[in-house]
């Protein structure tokens, strides 16, 4: 295992953002988390998104130990203990979900592995939390809003919570989730464009990385 518990949540909380992505084709994957590794990233989320979607995940793995030092990678979208297993094997350093499942805490707590489960209300981050989730993912972000976040720490200031879906690259945006409560982001379509991707201009995304771990900075 390449990174400890504690380093990865360290990293996710300093950092303040977490990508998240997802491309069938390995060599597209290697140069988005390269471009990110460029522009600041350090905690990197692939999900679980499409058939195969594993063998893709093991060529990133490799790749990242070689060409991008001190970069995290976990896998999302992981919905049971067998798939969280697998990648674990693959190298995933922590596992999200877009739900929280106790018998994949059980396969993450086992390995002192993070696991971020998505959670859509104030009973699930209880659960959550009481099954050892000490990063908890406020899911679907842009359904629920900030009020969610600042209501919910009021009775729990303990929560430490990362909010997906919903999040721009933009000051505004950013600075109603951390004003709120929130302790990082997650950011999917917003930060890879799918014209950018199209048209492989990976410095695009490099800049757009640097952009929002400014803004970060600026707003917390």
């Amino acid at each position: 295992m390449r990174y400890s518990k504690i380093q990865v949540l360290s990293s996710i909380l300093s950092t303040g953002m977490v990508p998240v992505f997802y491309h069938k084709d390995a060599e597209t994957a290697k140069n988005i988390l390269k471009a990110c590794y460029k522009g600041g990233v350090r905690v990197f989320e692939f999900t679980n998104r499409g058939e195969f979607a594993h063998e893709v995940f093991g060529e990133l793995s490799k790749f990242a130990s070689v060409e991008c030092p001190g970069m995290i990678l976990g896998a999302g979208s992981v919905v049971d203990a067998p798939t969280a297993s697998l990648y674990i094997q693959l190298g995933a350093s922590f596992i999200v979900g877009p739900l929280f499942n106790s018998d994949v805490a059980k396969v993450c707590n086992r390995r002192c592995i993070p696991y971020t489960p998505g959670c859509g209300s104030v009973t699930e981050v209880g659960f959550a939390q009481e099954a050892g989730c000490d990063l908890i993912k406020v899911f679907p972000g842009d359904v629920l809003g900030p009020g969610f976040v600042k209501g919910l720490k009021a009775p729990m200031p303990w929560s430490m919570l990362i909010i997906t879906g919903g999040v721009k690259p933009e000051e505004s945006n950013l600075k109603a989730w951390f004003d709120a409560g929130s302790s990082c982001v997650g950011m999917g379509s917003n930060l890879f464009p799918k014209e950018v991707i199209e048209g492989k201009d990976w410095d695009k995304i490099t800049n757009l990385c640097n952009e929002v771990l400014n803004i970060i900075r600026n707003v917390r």
